[in-house]
């Protein structure tokens, strides 16, 4: 029987990077296996909840993340997030431990410094739409098509600035390390100090694994199929069914 067929279905839960909305990963689907299930954690603001105001608070922004997802934050998943997105993931995880809520069964961090490791004057300067678009342009990512839309260009601006005033919200708190594997992902030409990515080894009481990619701060874009490769390899051997069989006899 293929190994596949009886894997457990894992939800596998994504959160964006500043000024994008979830819908960033809906490509992912085509690539995944059948037993994986993309379910995108949408933030205000963005996509489905355009109508909704943004939140700048990181604190408040993972409350109400976990509330209107409670129903996914629970059984077999695990949370992935992209530079902000990661924070987030982060944030969540340890929301569910003090709710005494179902953890994820791993947290996957990308292109995203450690918590206690992340650069607060990062985002303490001016946001005006030169320092933004610039700052869109460093980083990559960005398809050419946004830029030569007014109206586009403005939306992200906007969500891009409210995005970097909650970053700059964030104030970390000296935890217990989380009892779940932890794997980075980081790209070999972003900015992001590499000690500064294998940091996320102390934030788990678990595994800890960290891949690199060719590229900069979008790496997952540019090196879709490596990093997809890898996520999948990582789930396989997380929910393998052997090693289920194996502790259901222990």
């Amino acid at each position: 029987m293929n190994a596949s067929a009886v894997r457990p279905t894992v939800d596998l839960l994504v959160l964006p990077c500043a000024g994008a909305s979830a819908t960033m990963y809906l490509r992912w689907r085509r690539f995944l296996s059948a037993w994986l299930r993309l379910v995108p954690l949408e933030l205000p603001g963005r996509g489905e909840r355009y109508g909704e105001p943004l939140v700048e608070d990181f604190q408040t922004l993972v409350a109400q993340l976990a509330e209107r997802y409670a129903e996914s934050l629970r059984g077999q998943y695990v949370l992935l997030g992209h530079s902000m997105g990661a924070l987030l993931a982060y944030g969540l995880a340890q929301t569910q431990r003090t709710l005494q809520r179902p953890l994820p069964n791993a947290l996957f961090v990308c292109g995203s410094a450690a918590p206690a490791l992340r650069d607060v004057t990062r985002f303490s300067g001016k946001l005006d739409d030169e320092v933004l678009i610039a700052d869109l342009r460093r980083q990559g990512g960005t398809p050419e098509e946004l830029f030569q839309s007014p109206e586009l260009l403005r939306m992200t601006l906007d969500t891009l600035a409210a995005d970097y005033r909650l970053c700059a919200s964030y104030r970390h708190q000296q935890r217990a390390p989380l009892p779940l594997p932890i794997h980075a992902l980081g790209g070999r030409a972003d900015e992001i100090a590499p000690a500064s990515l294998t940091a996320w080894a102390h934030e788990t009481a678990a595994s800890f694994s960290m891949n690199w990619f060719e590229g900069g701060h979008f790496f997952i874009r540019q090196q879709e199929p490596e990093v997809l490769t890898v996520l999948e390899r990582e789930l396989q051997a997380l929910f393998s069914p052997t090693d289920h069989a194996s502790a259901a006899t222990a």
